[in-house]
Parts: C-alpha cells; sequence; structure tokens
C-alpha cells in the first residue's frame, strides 16, 4: 500500500490513479500518525510553497514525515513536493522547509524568450543512476509546470538534470529519499515506469 499524504494542495487524484493503473494500492493520507505504519509515501504538491509548507505544519505531518524517512522507508516527492523536502524557498518571500535535505528553491533567471513557468515536454539527463531511473533512457521526456527549482548545497543527491534556460535539478535521490520536479503522474510511460519502480522497491 502506498500512502499519498492529503495535506490539502495536490493533485492527489491523478496520483492514485496513475499507481493503481499499474496494479498496485494507493490510499489518501490525512491522519500523520498513520505514517508510523507506512512503507511507501508519496509527498504531491501543486502551488505556492508557503502555503504548502503551512499545511502541512498546521496539520502536524512534519515531524512525522522526517521520523518516517529517518525510519529508512521510501518517499517520493513530486513537483512541490520535491521543493518542500529543502531548507529554504524563496518564493515570493522566505520561508523554511522540511530541511530534509540541504539546499534552497529558487526561481528560473529571466532571460529573453525564455517562457517562465516551465510548462510541457522537457528531457532528462541522468547525472546519477537510481532505481527509480532503471529502464528509463537518458533523453527520456517528462512532463513540467514550475516556476521555481531546487538547487542543492551538493550534488551527491542529484539524480537527473534538464535545460530550461539553465541547467537545473529535476530529480535527486539519497538513499530511501527520491524527489522529481517533474510530474511522473502526467509524463506517460516513462512516468508510469518511474512509478512502476518506486511501487516494487
Amino acid at each position: 500500500m502506498i500512502h499519498i499524504i492529503d495535506y490539502g494542495m495536490g493533485n492527489l487524484r491523478s496520483v492514485q490513479k496513475a499507481i493503481e493503473a499499474l496494479g498496485h494500492e494507493a490510499t489518501f493520507c490525512t491522519d500523520p500518525s498513520t505514517l508510523s505504519d507506512a512503507t511507501k509515501v508519496i509527498l504531491p504538491g501543486v502551488g505556492a510553497f508557503r502555503d504548502a509548507i503551512s499545511h502541512l505544519r498546521e496539520q502536524g505531518f512534519e515531524q512525522p514525515i522526517r521520523d518516517y524517512v529517518a525510519g529508512g522507508r521510501p518517499l517520493l516527492g513530486i513537483c512541490l513536493g520535491l521543493q518542500l523536502l529543502f531548507d529554504v524557498s524563496y518564493e515570493d518571500g522566505e520561508y523554511r522547509g522540511l530541511g530534509l535535505v540541504p539546499g534552497k528553491v529558487v526561481r528560473f533567471e529571466s532571460q529573453p524568450g525564455l517562457k517562465i513557468p516551465q510548462m510541457g515536454w522537457n528531457s532528462l539527463e541522468i547525472a546519477a543512476p537510481n532505481a527509480l531511473l532503471k529502464d528509463i533512457p537518458a533523453g527520456a521526456h517528462v512532463y513540467f509546470v514550475h516556476s521555481y527549482h531546487v538547487v542543492p548545497e551538493g550534488e551527491s543527491v542529484v539524480a537527473t538534470r534538464t535545460v530550461h534556460g539553465q541547467p537545473f535539478v529535476s530529480m535527486i535521490a539519497r538513499g530511501n529519499l527520491f524527489a522529481t520536479q517533474f510530474h511522473p503522474e502526467k509524463s506517460q510511460q516513462v512516468g508510469l515506469k518511474l512509478l512502476e519502480n518506486f511501487a516494487t522497491l
């Protein structure tokens, strides 16, 4: 069973439908205490960082998420769920994140002709293979919708990069912790393969 954290922000149903289409069970998690018994967790997210981290804290998810990750069980962050794992975001101010990955969240630098947000398909440059990238080739295309991207303090967590005006980190992996800036649930066969790899860890 995969637990999808429901804190009021995120395209939860599409993630659940993608996992169920692969033949796996997925349920929405609204009670932070249930994370203590969970074996796989997805942290989705759509919207503003400030609102998302506020909702997570108000609903009591912050420490249970920390404890879950510290216990060595797999967690997959998606889009804003990736950004929430970092120390700080500079989206419309300065807001502290979960601090599970050292680094920051910043806006794409404006460039002539560069569309912000990035919205649509783009390719993956694999920096370091991991279990979720099994059978996913370099150059595979995935779907993005975002104006901000993560900047880790160290290179060791970088799994893939993508270019949108500049190279940015599009996926991280560290032990049992994985997260993508792209939406696997909207990325057709490539995204389904990544979710299958997560479900069968």
